[in-house]
């Protein structure tokens, strides 16, 4: 992120997005803390706005405009928007979010032109786990802390549902941590992470230890655990299953063909011995059936879970 006559900041990832356009503002303020900083709403832009709070004032401090909802901007924005565009104020800077989709596109295509210097930061999702590992390494990295392998992939592990929890998270760590941070040191600082206690449910059943499983399932309940994330945690541990079932090659070659990193297919690989295509199927469809059960489709959503529980860790062998 860098300062521009205009920024756009593009995409749905809206946790990137915000830090994106807090980082500008604190860059500007250190520049000069009599920034004026003014906030738009394009979709309920009236005609005029832009070019008043553009306009030099009396002591001539630097602007900071900061417009959001581009992507339901108003006729009138665009218009006054293109046509701000061929001359931008001096010492203003205009910063545009839009979240996504084709309203505005001649705007956005016209900045991305680098029309009236402007730039883009793209704040795309990030999907894959290996985006979300990449992530979070780059936090500590910036902070020149030392961070385990096991300790990154407990924290996507843990906080892989948000990003800006994954985030919190690693700047806590990166605080309040002394030394380099393992997955001891997550253990300690999230163990009662709902997430994290579903995984470790998931782990038990997948490997067969039945009555373990059904222990952590029970704990993780009474200690306010959501059944929707647990099921969630089973889904995802079984999709990755089914991607590596069949399929053989060194793990590198494989995590570039299946989105994964290296240490997924490893795990996938190890989890899903002893397990036949029948059983996984079979797995799945009572995954699918779990799922509706816990959101309201039936009413005993703990049985449905122990079901769920005792059926992966008897590789699907019980059906439905």
């Amino acid at each position: 992120m860098r300062p521009a006559p205009v920024v756009l900041v593009s995409g749905p990832e809206q946790f990137l997005a915000e830090r994106a356009v807090r980082q500008l503002r604190d860059q500007l303020v250190a520049e000069d803390p009599s920034l004026e900083v003014h906030d738009l709403e394009a979709d309920h832009y009236q005609p005029g706005e832009l070019i008043t709070l553009a306009s030099p004032s009396l002591f001539a401090e630097p602007r900071l405009l900061r417009v959001v909802s581009v992507e339901k901007c108003t006729d009138a924005f665009l218009t006054e928007t293109l046509r701000y565009l061929e001359s931008p104020a001096d010492d203003t800077y205009l910063v545009l979010r839009h979240g996504g989709g084709v309203r505005g596109k001649k705007l956005l295509d016209t900045i991305r032109a680098g029309v009236g210097g402007g730039v883009e930061v793209v704040c795309a999702e990030l999907k894959k786990e290996t985006e979300k590992h990449d992530f979070a390494a780059g936090e500590f990295r910036s902070a020149r802390r030392r961070v385990s392998g096991g300790a990154l992939r407990a924290l996507v592990t843990a906080f892989s549902d948000d990003l800006a929890e994954l985030a919190s998270a690693c700047q806590q760590l990166i605080s309040d941590a002394a030394d380099e941070i393992t997955e001891a040191t997550v253990e300690k600082y999230y163990a009662g992470r709902v997430e994290t206690n579903a995984f470790k449910v998931a782990d038990a059943a997948i490997a067969g230890r039945q009555g373990e499983a059904l222990v952590l399932l029970r704990h993780a309940l009474s200690s306010g655990a959501d059944p929707v994330p647990v099921v969630a945690a089973f889904a995802m541990k079984i999709r990755t299953m089914a991607k590596v079932q069949g399929v053989y090659g060194p793990s590198g070659q494989l995590a570039s063909r299946l989105g994964m990193a290296p240490w997924q297919v490893e795990r996938a690989q190890r989890d899903v011995r002893g397990w036949s295509e029948e059983g996984l199927g079979r797995c799945i469809e009572l995954l699918a059936e779990t799922d509706a059960a816990v959101k309201g489709a039936q009413r005993d959503a703990i049985y449905a879970l122990e079901r769920m529980v005792t059926t992966v860790a008897t590789r699907g062998a019980l059906g439905r």
